[in-house]
């Protein structure tokens, strides 16, 4: 029942779509309509993390989480897109729907700001959906915090506002 967090490698990236997929849906259905959920498929989730992949591994790094052999989360970081060397932006920590509330994401956080730090930057940034209220009460208790910074989004066929959190290092 332990969690294991590794480095991913690239046979882990189709499964890892249809986790995000999945972690999506879970997290995001009780604000947005289920049209906007049901693209992209968790088979396109998928192909879209493997070409991610293959443009962005040489400076980003994807932690995956396994509990007892089961693949039940992944994290995403790189450099911020900023042009600020000191900072790395947390892309991305998901979790299968039934993990929620194991301490996964927990582990998962840790070890991202770790690598921040290993990386020499000082500064963690991530973007989170405003109305993924769970979320954002997350990554608060782990020390992040709003920085007023806004942008929308596009999910399926509904714009959505993101607020941008940032931690120091």
């Amino acid at each position: 029942m332990t969690i294991i967090l590794r480095r991913a490698t690239g046979d882990d990236l189709l499964p890892v779509g249809a986790l995000h997929q999945r972690s999506r849906v879970a997290a995001y259905s009780s604000f947005l309509p289920p049209e906007a959920l049901a693209d992209p498929t968790a088979e396109a989730m998928g192909a879209y993390w493997a070409e991610r992949w293959a443009w962005e591994r040489d400076d980003h790094l994807m932690t995956v989480a396994e509990r007892d052999g089961r693949l039940v989360g992944f994290s995403y970081l790189g450099p911020d897109d900023a042009d600020d060397p000191a900072t790395g932006l947390l892309n991305a920590i998901h979790l299968e729907p039934d993990e929620r509330g194991r301490g996964t994401g927990r582990a998962l956080m840790v070890d991202a700001l770790a690598t921040m730090r290993g990386r020499g930057w000082r500064r963690g940034v991530l973007w989170v959906l405003e109305s993924n209220r769970r979320a954002r009460e997350f990554y608060e208790r782990g020390g992040w915090l709003p920085t007023g910074e806004r942008r929308e989004e596009q999910i399926g066929t509904v714009r959505v506002p993101q607020l941008r959190y940032g931690v120091k290092l």
